[in-house]
């Protein structure tokens, strides 16, 4: 990818949720405020999302062997950072979080612009 197409597919996820995982397996979701030049990413409005403990995935498995369950459920630990610097040796993964009414509430010029198109 050229840089100016690099530039102008950044300058379209501006201001976009998107989902970041990083190599801890940690989770990230947040809205898309810029980027540095060691890719280094900020978000705003974060929230933080954990893999439950061993001790909580424990507990979850003992409660449902004892009502009679195969399946094991346990939640996600989350907390509200607000603005973040994610950086960049640390990111697995990045996607933006957009739903098809979003997609379908776009003009077909800036879906152009967005995907390439000319």
């Amino acid at each position: 990818m050229e840089k100016e197409e690099a530039e102008t597919f950044l300058k379209s996820l501006l201001n976009k949720n998107l989902r970041i995982e990083t190599t801890d397996g940690r989770l990230f979701i947040g809205t898309f405020k810029c980027t540095d030049t060691h890719s280094n990413v900020v978000l705003s409005l974060t929230y933080e999302y954990r893999q439950p403990s061993q001790q909580k995935l424990a507990e979850a498995a003992a409660a449902a062997a004892s009502a009679g369950s195969a399946k094991v459920a346990a939640d996600m630990t989350s907390r509200y950072l607000g603005l973040v610097v994610i950086p960049g040796e640390h990111i697995v993964k990045m996607e933006v979080e957009e739903f098809a009414s979003q997609v379908k509430s776009r003009s077909i010029f800036e879906r152009k612009d967005l995907y390439g198109g000319r």
